[in-house]
Formats: structure tokens, sequence, C-alpha cells
């Protein structure tokens, strides 16, 4: 029996699931949560210099491998993880593994001529009507989990009984993978809406906004920045965040040319350092307290985008934080940043407050 399996990162592997269960002839094995045993095989098997999401999902490779898995789908990236597949594949079967590796995407560029031939190693007798009809479902199960997600963003910080949000959400999880039809995602989804719609919050008028920005599997997967999210909900702070696959997949190469004409710089950086930069100055000039903006150790694009990132921060006197993660990032260390940061952001406001009675 062909089980297939694919690294994990946040909650989309439920369209991931959906897809694979009902356009292929394949048993989908379900990705482990990322754990510190996870990071422990990660780090074991990886070379040093490498960044974090490779390790991540070398980690969940083994793991799934462990699990039955003899399929692994890789997607690769626009940066170095974009070469990262044969890498893995390598050292996997260095270990002993024997498996068929797909990706779909090499060097940050995919075309449909590939994606057809990887499918095949997958399912060598595809029924294309499948294929088209679940992967239109799941490309707009991707929009409407990010469009919830960005509602819960907004939101989650000022649940009046903790978890609600957290609870719907898994619910409305559990039902796109159930669902037959568009119409029927459609109508999960708008159910779903209102059902978060009507849980109490009691937000401020004018509540701490924080912008997040960075390397894209540091912000989608919560695990690889130490739950941030949660962390700021926690301090009843608003969140905006760029990021989602949505993006990634379906919008962001539209964009390029108008990131660049707006923040004047002459070169693609790799990854998503230019649309970090782009963001920064959004972020800016919407009148948002703060800016965080995360990454792996040893992330170039974002390495080379920090300074820029700095200098416009600077420029508009809004305040950023800077964090890098790797395997020894101390939690404790995250939190107490965390809150001076915050810390500064009032005290900011409250002299904002003076200055303006006087």
């Amino acid at each position: 029996m062909r089980k297939i399996a694919f690294p994990i990162m946040g909650d989309y592997y439920v369209p991931a699931i959906y897809f694979f269960k009902n356009a292929s002839n394949v048993e989908v094995i379900i990705p482990p949560k990322i754990t510190n045993k996870t990071v422990e095989l990660g780090n074991k098997y990886s070379p040093s210099f490498v960044c974090m999401p490779f390790k991540y999902t070398l980690g969940t490779f083994i793991e799934c491998l462990e699990n039955g898995a003899n399929i692994l789908v890789h997607a690769g990236g626009g940066c170095r993880y974009g070469y990262y597949s044969e890498l893995q594949e390598k050292i996997l079967r260095d270990l002993g593994y024997k498996f068929t590796m797909v990706n779909f995407v090499i060097e940050g560029k995919s075309n449909l001529k590939r994606i057809k031939q990887e499918y095949l190693k997958i399912d060598k007798h595809p029924n294309y009507f499948k294929i088209i009809k679940y992967g239109v479902i799941t490309r707009y199960m991707i929009k409407y989990m990010d469009r919830i997600d960005e509602y819960i963003r907004n939101n989650i910080g000022f649940e009046e009984v903790s978890g609600s949000f957290i609870r719907e959400k898994e619910k409305i999880m559990n039902q796109f993978l159930n669902v037959k039809s568009l119409f029927g995602l459609y109508k999960v989804y708008k159910n779903g809406i209102k059902r978060l719609k009507r849980i109490k919050i009691n937000k401020p008028n004018n509540p701490i906004k924080i912008g997040i920005i960075g390397e894209l599997y540091t912000i989608m997967e919560p695990f690889s920045n130490y739950y941030l999210e949660k962390l700021l909900a926690s301090y009843n702070v608003e969140i905006k965040r760029f990021t989602n696959v949505e993006y990634l997949i379906f919008k962001k190469a539209r964009m390029v040319k108008k990131m660049l004409m707006h923040t004047r710089i002459k070169y693609k950086m790799g990854a998503d350092a230019l649309d970090n930069i782009a963001r920064c100055e959004y972020l800016c000039l919407n009148n948002y307290d703060g800016i965080i903006h995360i990454k792996s150790s040893f992330c170039t694009p974002e390495i080379g985008a920090m300074p820029i990132i700095n200098k416009i921060a600077h420029e508009y006197n809004t305040p950023v934080l800077f964090f890098s993660f790797d395997a020894n990032t101390d939690e404790t260390g995250i939190k107490t940043r965390i809150d001076a940061f915050l810390d500064m952001i009032e005290m900011r406001r409250e002299n904002e407050k003076l200055l303006s009675r006087n």
C-alpha cells in the first residue's frame, strides 16, 4: 500500500490531508505535531549550518517514515530551502529508509508539466476529474482557513473565555475534512465565521497593535516561533501577520514588481525578504505600535533585509524587535524580551498622551 506523508506547517496539513485522501489512491499518514523529539532527530542528522526549517522537516520525515510512510512530499521554497529536498533525500537514504521523494517545487519554481510528472510518482493511474475537483476545493479551503486565522488574530487577545477561538477553529478544521463539494466547504466556512463572531470579546477602542514579519516557515509553524502569537494574545494585543499559504501560492508572484517599485530596491532578495521590507513600511505608515521580525538562524535573505527594516522603522520612529530562533533558543528569554518590548510601547503611549494634553 502506498502511504504518503508531508512536513507539517501550522494547520496547513488539513488541506493536504483532504486533497490526497480524496484525489489519490493512497493512504495518508498524518504528520505528527512538531515536538522536542522532532527537533532532536532533525539536529542529529542535519548539517549544523542549515536553517531550522530544514531540521524540522527532516525530523518530521523521519517520524513519518517510522510510522509507515513510503512516499514523502516536498514543496521546495524560494531560498536555499528550494534545494533541500535532494540533500534530505540523500540523508534519509543513508539512514536506510526506502521511499519515493516527490518535490512539486524546486528552486522556488514549478509548472504544470513538473507537477504532473511528480504526481505520477504518487498515483500511476490518476483520476484527473478527482484531481481537478478536489484541487479546486483545496484551493478555496486554504483561502477560507487564512481568512479565519486573520479574524482570530484580530480578536483572540480579547476573548472573555480563554481558548474559545481555538476550540471553535478546531471544530471548523474537522468539518473541512469531511466536505464533499465546494458549496459544502463554503457553507462550513460561513457557519464557522458566524460562530466565531458570536464569541464574546472585550476589545478596547485602541488596543496595542503588533505586526509580525519575517521568514515564512518560522512565521507559519507555531512551534518554530515558540508560539509567539499565543504569547502576544495573552497580553491583549491585536496581531497582524501577512504571510500565509494563500499569499505565497496565489498572490506573491504578481506582487513582486509592485514591491520592487514601492521599496525602490533593484533586485529580488530571495524568500520573503523583499516582502518584509514593504510590510515594515506598511506597518509604520498605518501606525502600528511595534514590529516583530522573526527568522530561523542562518536565514540569509532575512539577514540581508534586517538592516533595511531597522532603518525604515527608525525613520518612522516605530519600535522593532528582532528574534532569531534555533534549537538552543531559551523560551524564558523570549518572554522577557516581549515583556520589555510591550512595557516600552505602553510607556511611549503614556508619554504621547501627556504631550498631547500639554
